[in-house]
């Protein structure tokens, strides 16, 4: 009894090339990449049309720059551990000991330039005990820097005494954070200068190669030559200089600092670099420029909230739920990669 194969009922063709088109289409669109820039454009409707008064106005665009600058020099002082396969979870306390610093020691007497450049030292010395700390001792960079942040945090509070820090500084170090430069909050132009270095370090540089290998495996990293050890403990310390330069950044926006300033910033800059990750690039690894789209989309969402009349607990709701949807979509992302 011979047995003969019939043809299906269903022909699987057309679909098939209905579903390779649209694959060739997402791709072509770079939906994947690129769908944080076409999200961030929705947005920008979206708030057009609810609040058209306010949102679409040059005022908005200038808050949302002077609101997002610090955000992105947090997010990209983040950039260069994570890249290392590290978390310094202690980047936002150091913005929050230098804000209080810079305006301390300005108010003991001392210029507003040397003041700075003491901050970033103390900025320098704290990341470079983190790496002492995850390098050395070799404790998990997840608890060191949680611990640091903690340190840190009470040492804010001993300099300020729980009260709000206002000091008599100069008007040009007031001017670094309140003043416009074509248009722009100084602060934006300060966070694309560093973007723009840290761009060219990690794409165009042997240190940047160094840095996205160790976070890919740093045991074969180990085995052909680099020299792991130094390039993680350099990159806590660069994550120290950048939180520290955020802090004397905000300082010098608000003219004030508090102790408990820090903290609010760890979340958004945290979801900028999760979320970036599965931007531009879209292979799950941290980069500049996909943090700073992820940046300007948060910002753009929580202030168009705002002006929504949302309530004041939105920036929190929308930062986590952007952490969340981050980390899924960078999990997904490396699992395609690999």
């Amino acid at each position: 009894m011979s047995i003969t194969t019939e043809p299906t009922a269903i022909d699987p063709g057309p679909r098939q090339t209905a579903v390779g088109s649209g694959s060739r289409l997402v791709r072509r669109l770079g939906i994947g990449r690129f769908s944080g820039i076409y999200v961030w454009a929705l947005l920008i409707v979206l708030f057009a049309v609810l609040v058209p008064e306010t949102f679409l106005t040059a005022s908005t665009v200038r808050s949302i720059g002077a609101n997002s600058a610090v955000t992105s020099l947090v997010a990209l002082a983040l950039i260069v551990p994570v890249a290392c396969g590290l978390f310094d979870l202690s980047v936002a306390a150091i913005l929050g000991i230098a804000a209080v610093l810079v305006l301390d020691l300005q108010a003991r007497g001392l210029s507003a330039g040397i003041a700075v450049l003491l901050t970033l030292v103390a900025g320098a010395v704290i990341g470079a005990f983190n790496g002492f700390l995850v390098v050395k001792v070799g404790i998990d960079s997840f608890i060191a820097t949680l611990g640091m942040s903690s340190v840190l945090a009470a040492g804010a509070f001993a300099v300020t005494n729980g009260n709000q820090l206002v000091a008599q500084v100069p008007s040009t170090f007031v001017t670094l954070g309140q003043g416009t430069l074509l248009g722009l909050p100084r602060p934006v132009w300060y966070a694309v200068a560093v973007a723009a270095v840290l761009y060219y370090v990690t794409e165009r540089t042997t240190a940047g190669r160094y840095m996205y290998a160790i976070g890919g495996n740093i045991e074969a990293s180990r085995l052909v030559g680099i020299r792991v050890d130094r390039v993680r403990f350099a990159s806590l310390v660069t994550s120290g200089v950048l939180g520290a330069l955020a802090g004397i950044v905000l300082a010098a926006q608000l003219g004030a600092s508090s102790a408990d300033i820090g903290p609010a910033y760890l979340l958004p800059a945290f979801s900028a670099v999760l979320l970036g990750a599965t931007q531009i690039k879209g292979n799950g690894r941290a980069n500049v420029l996909g943090t700073l789209v992820a940046v300007v989309l948060l910002a753009t969402g929580i202030f168009g909230l705002q002006l929504a009349g949302a309530p004041i607990f939105i920036s929190g709701l929308f930062n986590g739920v952007a952490l969340i949807l981050a980390v899924s979509l960078a999990l997904r992302a490396n699992r395609q990669a690999a």
